[in-house]
Order: structure tokens, then sequence, then C-alpha cells
């Protein structure tokens, strides 16, 4: 079905099939639904040959393969993405049209796949696309989320969480492998004996209670090369479905329990950990998938290689953050207890085959487990874990003899905690951050002592997206533009994206690139006015900030500018104001009450600026709900501004800045994370940097922060804004709504330290670069040459660079060709 061999006559007819056979209906009677349904089964069906194709060439080749392990893949819709990297779309839309069927409205009829959450899942998603369209070997390994993390509404202004069901008319790209099902087994208790043959000691867990994991693979599609990779997420189904003994005695509870684990431990993405039942689950479930994907790697292995010794000759698994470290112990209970190796022979291979990525500098997101949770959850994983501690802390001990305080910054086990990362980078053969200042910072701060240990493991793979998602599917009109003028090589190349320079100079094509903005504008306007009812000017400049509600990522700096610019405007109805859109999207949370309430206040100040006539809509506020993969590549077409507002030194990397550069908007932002390397693409005079440095916040942290009330007292214009919050401007009236986001500021009655996110402290600096984009906007030339530039410069941040450098420097995968099915 790829271009070369695209039937459209048969693709019609599978068409027509499929809508008789699944739903008994005619293609005229079939609702939207099903007429997806069926276009996607016949989808399915022409990728379903290239998919046997990749594994025979696989098994024949024998190359190294590189299992990824995530908590999260945020894949999005997957029909419009496999028909372009299948290189069909415009023939399957071509097809559909004479049917009298709308492409976009069948691609609009499938959920986003509810797999992850946010920047993390979203990168594992391009990774996996860059792999198979470089032609690597590569399984996904994570969790089939029933109910997703949530889908977020918003009811009077505030954030609810409704189970996001999206499989509830099934996922036509899946495929159930339940031959392949592995038992994983929780609590319990450990004996030893020793083996009568061998006179090793053997470790057998009893009294334990286990779940069945059941695989549903979805393919991964490689763009225009035949190869098709594979997403592995794994079900649970209780080994006993339903204990009839248990229920004739009475025990209602004990006979349905196994099923119950097993629904609990699939059922939502990421549970509330804030109690201890819901740090137990999430426990549960890392273990689950984690178990399950080295059961069956292994099997996979000794399929066709004898010598388990060798495992990381042909496998490398990488730890994508410190979710699936519990890897580390789990591959040594494999090997010792099932395949019979030493400590020291389970050790060397697991050393040379677990490799780790950081993706935060935020201490609390570094995860640790009670022991006594730990312990009594998987009882055998924690002597393992024990074992490995009790070894490196005796290295710790001859290297630096008598200090103890480098025993308690490194031990994976101290305080009552099994310290994850430790664990991760102790065991893993490569440490890496994800953007150049994020790699710093962890080597000369949080991670410095194992550094100065392990300066070899330590290296930085700077994030990538996929230019295939979020250019040529999210933004037709500008991919189509970008192939007339330099070809079609972008695609699979993205460096090529430089040979467009020459034409920031062109007027013509200037004005060609901003017209496709402002049809973009147009598009996301009435997305907009369908879903929150509000009118607004695709001429307004689009201010956008969308991502996941973190305190450190500033939306609450952003919007107190908002209540800035509205009370100049209300005090100044005579000053210049160019209009502005300010658009928000992002979930919190469901336990996480400050986030939650930067959401209240920004569809409040939405209320209050929206519906005040006397500014004549110089100002809109959007807050977009339900923020996701498939309204985020509509938002990125349409920016005309990338808001990248985080603290200096909190952000790791972001991917939503190089999506916004692709498109060609430019950076408002902090010298954080990728940011910093986005500026020295693109030059530093097409972007609006501001605020304090990573360098100037690190010291005031370390020297216990700053006084925001002396900011807060000398400046009457923050003043105001920040009483706003208490006064109930905003609030119809209710002067304690808002009170916990006054507290953060001034730590007022607050636990924390004042302003812990610098955000009294950038004001001023960022109003000011606020004022430097209105003054560059009203320049339509040299804002068209500003964001011509962007998207001609961002070739750098492509994930098929990272994939290589992932391949070339940690990995050391086999690059594997595969041809068309018919010539098998």
């Amino acid at each position: 079905m790829y271009n070369e061999r695209f039937d459209k006559e048969n693709f019609k007819k599978d068409v027509n099939h499929n809508v008789r056979t699944l739903f008994r209906k005619t293609i005229d009677e079939a609702t939207p639904q099903q007429i997806f349904q069926a276009v996607s089964y016949a989808v399915k069906e022409a990728i379903i040959d290239d998919w046997l194709t990749t594994q025979k060439t696989y098994e024949k080749e024998d190359p190294k393969t590189v299992y990824y392990m995530s908590m999260e893949f945020l894949m999005g819709r997957a029909l419009g993405n496999n028909l372009i990297n299948m290189t069909a779309y415009n023939g399957v839309k071509e097809a559909l049209d004479e049917m009298g069927i709308d492409l976009n409205v069948i691609e609009d009829e499938e959920p986003d796949a509810a797999l992850g959450n946010g920047g993390l899942g979203r990168l594992a998603a391009c990774f996996l696309d860059s792999l198979a369209s470089l032609g690597y070997p590569a399984y996904g390994c994570g969790i089939r989320y029933r109910y997703g993390m949530f889908k977020q509404k918003i009811e009077n202004g505030y954030q609810v969480e409704t189970p996001d069901n999206w499989l509830k008319e099934g996922n036509p790209f899946e495929l159930r492998r339940e031959e392949y099902a592995k038992e994983v087994r929780f609590g319990g208790d450990i004996r030893f004996e020793k083996d009568p043959k061998t006179g090793k000691e053997v470790f057998i867990q009893e009294n334990y209670e286990s779940v069945l994991a059941i695989p549903y693979d979805m393919p991964i599609v490689g763009y225009g090369n035949h190869v098709v990779n594979t997403l592995r997420i794994w079900d649970a189904k209780a080994i006993t479905d339903f204990q009839l003994d248990s229920f004739d005695r009475g025990d209602y509870h004990k006979a349905v329990e196994q099923e119950n684990l097993a629904k609990n431990i699939v059922e939502v993405l990421y549970p509330n950990d804030n109690h201890y039942a819901g740090k137990e689950l999430r426990l549960k479930q890392q273990y689950f998938f984690i178990s399950a994907s080295l059961q069956a790697m292994l099997a996979k292995y000794k399929k066709s290689h004898d010598d388990v010794r060798k495992l990381y000759e042909k496998v490398t698994i990488q730890m994508n953050d410190t979710h699936p470290t519990v890897s580390v112990p789990e591959l040594m209970r494999l090997l010792i207890d099932q395949e019979g190796l030493t400590w020291e022979e389970a050790w060397d291979v697991t050393t040379k085959t677990c490799a780790y990525t950081n993706h935060t500098i935020m201490a609390e997101a570094l995860e640790k487990w009670p022991i006594d949770l730990f312990s009594k959850l998987l009882p055998r994983v924690y002597q393992i874990v024990q074992e490995i501690d009790r070894r490196f802390v005796e290295e710790v001990k001859a290297k630096y003899p008598g200090d103890q305080n480098k025993i308690a910054k490194m031990a994976i086990l101290y305080d009552g905690q099994v310290k994850m990362a430790h664990m991760a980078i102790i065991a893993g053969y490569s440490v890496n951050g994800v953007a150049r200042l994020h790699t710093e910072i962890l080597k000369k701060q949080q991670l410095k002592d194992f550094y100065e240990m392990m300066p070899e493991k330590f290296n930085n793979k700077t994030n990538g997206i996929t230019q295939r998602r979020f250019l040529m599917h999210a933004n037709p009109l500008l991919a189509d533009w970008v192939t007339g003028h330099i070809g079609d090589g972008w695609i699979t190349d993205l460096s090529q994206m430089a040979k467009l320079k020459p034409l920031v100079n062109d007027e013509q094509a200037r004005r060609e690139f901003m017209q496709i903005k402002y049809k973009n504008k147009e598009r996301l306007a009435a997305y907009i006015l369908k879903h929150n009812g509000v009118e607004i000017n695709p001429r307004s400049i689009f201010d956008v900030q969308v991502k996941r509600l973190h305190e450190y990522k500033r939306q609450l700096l952003n919007i107190l500018h908002v209540m800035y610019l509205y009370n100049q405007i209300k005090e100044h109805p005579e000053m210049e104001f160019y209009p502005r859109t300010f658009i928000f999207g992002a979930k919190a949370a469901a336990g996480y009450k400050r986030a939650k309430q930067t959401i209240k206040l920004i569809n409040s100040v939405a209320d209050v600026i929206n519906n005040d006539r006397s500014i004549n809509a110089k100002i809109k506020v959007v807050f977009i709900e339900d923020y996701r993969v498939s309204n985020a590549e509509l938002i990125f077409a349409a920016a005309d501004v990338s808001e990248q507002i985080s603290t200096a030194s909190k952000e790791a990397s972001g991917t939503g800045n190089m999506k916004f550069m692709l498109n060609g908007a430019p950076t408002l932002g902090t010298m954080d994370g990728a940011n910093v390397e986005i500026v020295e693409e693109v030059g530093i005079e097409n972007a609006f940097i501001f605020g304090m440095s990573s360098d100037e916040v690190i010291s005031y942290e370390n020297n216990g922060g700053y006084n925001p009330t002396e900011i807060y007292f000398n400046d009457w214009d923050i003043k105001r804004v920040v009483d706003q919050l208490m006064d109930g401007t905003y609030s119809n009236g209710d002067h304690s709504m808002y009170k916990d986001l006054y507290d953060s500021l001034l730590n007022t009655n607050c636990t924390d330290r004042a302003d812990t996110y610098f955000i009294l402290k950038d004001f001023r600096s960022y109003a000011d670069a606020q004022k430097r984009v209105e003054a560059a906007y009203r320049d339509e030339q040299g804002w068209a040459k500003m964001a011509l530039m962007n998207t001609a410069s961002c070739g750098k941040f492509t994930s098929d660079r990272t994939i290589k450098e992932y391949v070339d420097n940690i990995w050391k995968l086999d690059h594997v060709t595969v041809s068309p099915a018919e010539e098998n």
C-alpha cells in the first residue's frame, strides 16, 4: 500500500467490505466512527505485510535491538500518522474523496491513545517513529492503560477529571498476543534451599499473588522504508478469573481479589500517589510491565542464542527516566534465579545492558520508595537491591574513606528509602541528560557526586521531535510549501530546512509563509469558537503556552502579566496596543492543588477580560480544554509566539519549544533547557529572551532564596496584580479563592520558601520582553523574516538526529534494510 503499489480501487473495496462485515451496513448507512474503523482495518491490513516482513528480516539478520522502557507513550492518533509514513496519505484521501468521505472528518473520529501524559511520553513516541524511519530494530515497552490519565473538562473554570475511555470503540491498530503472556508476581515470602545437583542457593517465592500480563502490539511504521517496529503494551488479566471455591465458601472478597488486582494495575495512568495505596499501585504498575517485558525479551533472545551471558551483544535496555529502574534488579533476578548465573556474571550482563535517561532536575521527581512498601511488594527484588547497595557502599568507602556524607548522598538504600535514580546510575552503562544545559546542571549540581566518581557514564542527548507528525501531518500547507521550494528531502533529513534561509530575504516567499500562518490561525480560531464559544481575531498576536501545568513552568507568571496588561488598558484606553490572544492549554495532576488553582485563575481572568466590551477586544484569553496531541497539532501550526518561560535551571529540555520553532513561532523564553540551543541555532535576534540565568537562580537557591516582598512593596504595578488575587476582582468578590497562590508568592502562612520559582523577580524582565514582541510584530516584514528564520533553523531539533546520537554513542544498534513484502 505504499505509493508505488497503492491500488485505489482495491482500497475502496476493502473499506466497503469492512463496513459490511464489521457493522452489517452499506457505506452510506455507516456512521463516521464506523467508517473510521473500516478505513483503519484496511490500512492495518496493508501494514501487516511489512510488519511480518520486518520481523522475518530481524530473525534472519539477528541485529542488536533496543528495548525502550517507558511508563508513557503519548502516541496521538495513529491513522493519519501511519498513512503519512506509508506515503499513502494522498492516495487514501483521493480514494475517500471519490467515495464522498472526508479523511479529516474520519481522522477526528479517532481518540488520542491515552498512554501518556506530558513531554516524556511524547518524546518516547517521537523516538519510536525515528527508530523505525531510520531502520533500527526497537521495541517500545509500556502499559495498556484502559483510561489514560484523565479527560479534562473545564466546569465553572475548574479542572474536572473524567475517565478517558479511549478504548470504548476498540483500537483497530492493536493486536492481542495472548500466546506471549507472562506471569508477574507480587508479595509473599522468600525462602532458599540448596540445589542438590549444583550446590547453589535457589530462591523460591511463596504465598505470592500474581497476574497474567497480556501483550498488545501496535505497529510503528517507518517513513517510506517498509520497516514496521512494535510498541508492546501490557494488559493485566487474573490468573484465575473467578475463584469459585472461595465464592462457594462465602468469601466473596477473596473470590474476586485477583480479578481486582489485574483490573487496578492497568486501570489508569499514574494513579495519585500522595497516599500509601496510590504509591503501592504505582510501584505495582512499574514492576508489572518491566517484569513482563524482560521475561519476553529473554525468551526471544534464547530462541536463537544459547548463552545469556552475551545478552548485551544483542540487546540494550533504555530506561526512560526513573520509572523503569526496577529493570536493574529484575534483570538480575531473572539471570540469577531463572538462568542460573552467578552474581558476578549477572551483574556483568546487567551493567552492559541497562542505560538511563534522566528527564528532570526537580529533586521530587527522582523517585524514592519507602523501604517497607518496596520490600513487602517485591521481596526478592528487594534482596537484590540490598546486595547491589551493599557492594556499591563498599566501593564508596574504599574511594572516600571515612566520608559518611558521601554514603548518605549516594547510597541506594538510605533514610528508609529506595532511591531509584541512584540505582539507575550505579547499574547503567550510560547516564544521559536531554539538553546540554540540563546535563551540565546534573553533572555540577544534582548528580555531582556520581559524576565525580564515574564521569565516563555521563553524556548529553538533546531531545528532538518528529517532523513527520508535527509539520507534515500537523501543518500540510507549510509542509507542501517547504517541499515546493527545497524538495522533500527534509522529511527524513531535517537539516535540509537550512536551504530555506535564502528565502528569508525574498519578499514573495515571506508573504506566502505568513499567508499560510494566517490560514492556520483561522483554522485554530474556528476550533476555539466551536469548543470554547470565544470568538478570536486571527489578525491578533497568538501568544501560546501549552504544556503540563507545573509551578516551575510558570503559567502563573503568564496570567499575572495578562492581568497587568488589562490594568494598563483600563487605565489608559488611549494607549497603542496591538491586539493579543493569549492561549493556554494544560492538564494539572489530579492531586496538585496549586496547579489546579492556576487553571481556575486563567479561566477567571478569561471570563472578566473576554466579557469587558470597554477594551474593544484588545485582549482575549483562551484556555483550551483537554490539551492533547491532536489539538496540539492545530495549535503549533497557528502560534505566533512560543511561551517557554520556565524558571531557568528547572526545565530539562522541553520539546514544545521545538514544535513551535518548526512551525515558525519565535521563542519568548528564559535561557533554560533546549531554549539555549534553539537560540544558538536561530540567533538571539530571532528570539525574545528574558529573566535570570540558571547560574543566578542556582546561586539564589544555594543562599536561601530572595525576598519577594521588596519587589512587592516597591513596584506598584506588581503589587496591584498580586493584590488582585485577594481583592475579589477575578473571583466574584471571594477574597480567599486564590489565597494559596498569593501566599506562594509572598510566603504568607506558607510552608515553602517565598516565590520558589522567582515569578516576581522575573516579572519586569518578562514584561519588557513582551513589549519587544509587540514592537517586532508591528514590523510585518521583520516579523516574517524572524518567523521564517525559525523554521529554516530547526534542523538540529529532529528526533532523527537524537536517535542517531543514541545509536552511535550508546546503543550501537545495527541498521536493517527491509525489502517490500512481495520481494521476499
